[in-house]
């Protein structure tokens, strides 16, 4: 078999989902005139997603079984100097495993938006978003330069700000989508400093040429200062991926884009915009390499959000903030794992953990439906009953993110741990106990979640909040029973439960000690030896699950999940006598206040920002620009004018008059002017 890849084939993939999004989003609203209906609208969608996905996994065949390999430029936007503007694909292992997994949890949140928004009056504008979505991500994962990198990246934002403030009538969704577009802007703009000193030191975009020159890049230092050019470019990255990938201190807009439906939850917080930074860092492994500060400060951000972010979800009601705090700490988790130098970990757990967090994302958009659009977990209770298939497809994905032996998210968090142990930078100790602590957190507040829904006293008759509603404009009747949704939703549902079981099974091997990512990743196993030490220990995943069940993690995960079994089900004294003793000590409302990061950026950064603005339109364009240079100019030129107009009369006499003062006036100056300026001196 050929062991090239066809440009057409590969064209399709991202063309497929932006051509759904174009018919449906032109033809399907009142744009467009209302054309075609709904059925067709998420036909024409999920059609252009399934085409994607099915070439995708022909894609990752070619790749992973007949080592075919693509890298050509397709189209030359522009060239400025010796710069080129290219849009061109690269595709390796690395990518068209992202291929799959986006196409594949997108087509899930396709079928599944079916269901869940079948009575929202912007049904085919959402289907149009979201494979917009998916086209946007697809462009930037396919990418084999910095410019198109950038378009995805920036377009994946563009969506996303669309997509959570997708109710646009609910202010609380307009105020998410600005703080999430705000946000990820100050990350963005770190990015882009960093793409722009590549081009500025390497003169191109292009991966490829870019990696070639890094060890020149590794031997600059930055202009004026004794830091390595590196380091400062690395770090620039970083703080895009830190935007994107909702790290420490740019995490806030994360939580709040829960205000969009629930499938866009799914599909932004599993597979694509806060997978784009460890995607993008894993990228630029051989920059990353060069730089041990970066990788240092990578790691401590990356446990800080791990730990600190887990912490938040213990003390969340609503259902789907807890599983969005447990995406931003498990993105703390893969970031760890780019600190320490162990990408293909980081890019394993990215794919286990797209699964059963789409699962969990899903699973909570299915209880919302059937307990009629309320999301507190206080006002559940023996669900398990009603939503059967519900019930056991949340438990497979609970288990599989606490990292229970056999499941997926088992092995790629148990690597993490281990390779943040076998870490030797000097922020290792303090990520190590992060991630470790982060694994009784995770399985206690999982767990705190499910026992809640699904067992327990039934107390959705309870429920005094009666408009506690995720569909925008549609009421609820807290008195009815659950029931289990339609197949729509139940289906995507058990075909996301497979994956979130099996994959880390039956991937680890070629993944992480294989050939998987060969010529791809670039490791210094001699400066950062953990990989080759996770080699040295492994012996196959039955023997690893096998191991599991005596090491830190499986007992700290255990204990989460008794922990929160008691607390919840057997004494739920427990919890409230905690909450009052927290509160008495201040603890509680430091985390129910996030801990002041919405308050400082409110207060702070935004007050700051609009001082600053205002003081810049004042100062800056009232009083220099609009005062003194445009206003200015032209009041001088009155001025004078002013005083010039007297001399010009009109009168033949005024003139000849000066004229004869004029020559009077020369005729002094030469006669007498050397006496003058010496009667002067």
């Amino acid at each position: 078999m050929s062991q090239t890849l066809s440009a057409s084939t590969l064209l399709a993939v991202p063309l497929a989902p932006l051509a759904g999004a174009l018919l449906a989003g032109i033809f399907g609203t009142t744009f467009g005139g209302n054309w075609i209906g709904r059925r067709l609208s998420h036909t024409l969608t999920i059609l252009g997603v399934l085409v994607a996905f099915i070439l995708s996994a022909m894609t990752l065949k070619s790749v992973a079984v007949d080592g075919a390999r693509f890298n050509e430029t397709l189209y030359t936007w522009m060239v400025v100097g010796g710069l080129k503007m290219e849009v061109g694909f690269l595709i390796d292992s690395l990518t068209a495993m992202m291929m799959v997994v986006v196409t594949f949890v997108s087509l899930m949140v396709h079928i599944y938006t079916i269901g869940y928004m079948e009575e929202d009056d912007g049904y085919n504008r959402f289907f149009a978003y979201i494979s917009l979505f998916t086209f946007s991500m697809l462009m930037l994962v396919m990418s084999n330069n910095l410019l198109q990198l950038f378009f995805g990246w920036e377009a994946v934002g563009l969506v996303s700000y669309l997509l959570i403030g997708f109710w646009f009538n609910k202010p609380t969704a307009i105020f998410a989508n600005m703080k999430a577009f705000l946000v990820n802007r100050v990350g963005d703009f770190g990015f882009i400093l960093g793409i722009g000193l590549i081009a500025a030191y390497t003169g191109t975009l292009n991966y490829s040429e870019i990696f070639a020159k890094s060890g020149e890049l590794g031997a600059l230092a930055f202009p004026g200062t004794d830091w390595l050019l590196i380091t400062v470019i690395c770090i620039c990255l970083f703080i895009g991926a830190m935007g994107k990938s909702a790290q420490f201190p740019l995490h806030v807009w994360l939580p709040d884009s829960m205000e969009g439906p629930t499938p866009i939850s799914a599909l932004i917080h599993a597979a694509t915009m806060v997978t784009a930074g460890i995607f993008m860092v894993s990228r630029m492994s051989p920059l990353f390499e060069l730089s041990d500060t970066a990788l240092n400060f990578i790691l401590i951000i990356g446990a800080i959000t791990a730990l600190f972010m887990g912490f938040l979800g213990i003390i969340q009601n609503d259902i789907k903030r807890v599983v969005a705090y447990s995406t931003l700490s498990q993105l703390g988790y893969m970031t760890v794992a780019l600190g320490a130098s162990a990408y293909s970990v980081a890019v394993f757990h990215l794919m286990t953990h797209a699964f059963f967090k789409a699962l969990l994302f899903l699973g909570a958009g299915s209880v919302i439906m059937g307990m009629h659009h309320n999301q507190d977990i206080r006002w559940m209770g023996g669900v398990r009953k009603y939503m059967p298939i519900t019930w056991i497809t949340s438990l497979l994905g609970s288990l599989a993110l606490i990292g229970t032996p056999l499941f997926a998210g088992f092995y790629s968090k148990d690597s993490i741990i281990e390779a943040v142990h076998f870490s030797q930078l000097p922020g290792a100790g303090f990520a190590h106990f992060a991630v470790l602590a982060g694994v009784f957190i995770t399985a206690f507040y999982s767990f705190r979640m499910y026992f809640l829904v699904f067992h327990g006293k039934e107390r959705y008759d309870q429920n005094p909040d009666a408009h506690h509603d995720d569909h925008h404009g549609h009421g609820h009747d807290d008195h009815h029973e659950p029931h289990e949704s339609p197949w729509v939703v139940t289906v995507p549902l058990i075909l996301l439960a497979i994956p979130s079981v099996v994959v880390g099974f039956m991937f680890i091997q070629p993944m992480l000690f294989g050939d998987f990512f060969k010529d791809v990743i670039f490791v210094d196993a001699a400066k950062h030896p953990a990989m080759a030490k996770l080699a040295e220990i492994f012996h196959g995943p039955v023997a690893m699950a096998a191991h599991g069940l005596q090491t830190a993690p499986f007992w700290l995960a255990l204990a989460g999940v008794a922990a929160s079994y008691y607390m919840y089900m057997v004494n739920p004294a427990l919890p409230a006598a905690l909450k009052r003793f927290f509160e008495s000590i201040k603890v509680y409302q430091l985390l129910e206040n996030k801990y002041g990061m919405d308050w400082f950026n409110e207060n702070i950064l935004a007050r700051g920002a609009r001082l600053l603005g205002v003081g810049l339109w004042k100062g800056g364009d009232q009083a220099v620009i609009d005062g003194a240079l445009v206003n200015g100019s032209w009041k001088v030129v009155r001025g004078v004018a002013g005083v010039v107009r007297w001399v010009q009369s009109g009168f033949i006499f005024h003139y000849a008059l000066v004229m004869i003062l004029g020559v009077f006036a020369l005729m002094t100056w030469f006669v007498w002017g050397d006496t003058f300026l010496q009667l002067i001196k």
